[in-house]
């Protein structure tokens, strides 16, 4: 059992607490010894795809663990926040075109910012379960035509039950190849939403250890924002991937188990 004292955890979700519909005993294990502990977490997650109440739902239908809505940050809140801060921390009229999810969605309604297909002043690209050509086309004129460019997160794939699918930054990159332009990304492994989370957590870098399973999310986001990372070997990473990375990891661990709080 490893144990380093931490005064809160940032956790991801896909991968770490769970894979899919599939459970993971361990990590429910894990969460309940943080509960038990009062030891604050926050499940810092990529998924654009279902607001903060979806994911805490989600987590006590499906797995068993139990958790409040202010215990989940997604690349949803980040961006709304940061385009908040653009703007003087209100929405200040400005409009935006989404491809994306309903949580993705919400979240940047909830923030004051309004619809505009034709010629928004963001674009906001994120994975999106029924995507067409048309919304591409939407997107890719109003970048075309000026609009801001930011992708919720560069994620390729995400582990699901099924096996690794495409993620948002495969969504993302179609844009961006019809664009020729890059998107100003928002989630893991970017500082954005690491700053943005810290921020919301009240504690500091120093303070806090990022746990996940992928290595180019989770611990490239801890390494960019200059805190502890903490690996866990039951999602997409493997030792022989890892080994090869200049930047090692604070902790490696094969799962959750091997982890003392």
């Amino acid at each position: 059992m490893t144990n380093t004292d931490y005064a809160g955890y940032l956790i991801d979700l896909d991968g770490t607490v769970y894979r899919g519909r599939d459970r993971m005993p361990e990590a429910k294990d894990f969460i309940e010894r943080l509960q038990a502990k009062q030891i604050p977490f926050m499940f810092l997650t990529n998924n654009t795809t279902k607001s903060p109440a979806a994911v805490i739902q989600n987590l006590a239908d499906n797995h068993d663990i139990h958790a409040t809505v202010d215990q989940v940050y997604t690349p949803s809140l980040a961006t709304a926040r940061y385009l908040l801060n653009l703007n003087g921390g209100t929405a200040n009229g400005k409009t935006v075109y989404v491809i994306g999810e309903l949580g993705l969605k919400q979240a940047l309604s909830d923030a004051g910012f309004r619809t505009n297909e034709f010629d928004p002043d963001y674009v906001v690209v994120g994975l999106d379960y029924d995507v067409t050509y048309h919304k591409f086309e939407l997107a890719t004129l109003a970048i075309k035509r000026g609009a801001l460019f930011i992708g919720t997160n560069a994620d390729t794939n995400l582990p699901n039950e099924r096996g690794l699918v495409p993620g948002a930054g495969s969504v993302i990159a179609m844009v961006e190849r019809a664009t020729q332009q890059s998107a100003l990304y928002i989630g893991k492994p970017e500082k954005i939403i690491m700053e943005m989370a810290l921020e919301q957590f009240g504690l500091t870098k120093e303070q806090v250890v990022m746990v996940g399973d992928n290595y180019n999310t989770d611990i490239k986001a801890g390494l960019n924002a200059g805190m502890d990372t903490l690996l866990v070997y039951t999602g997409i990473s493997t030792p022989e991937d890892v080994a090869k990375e200049a930047l090692q990891p604070t902790h490696i661990i094969n799962d959750l188990t091997e982890w003392d709080v």
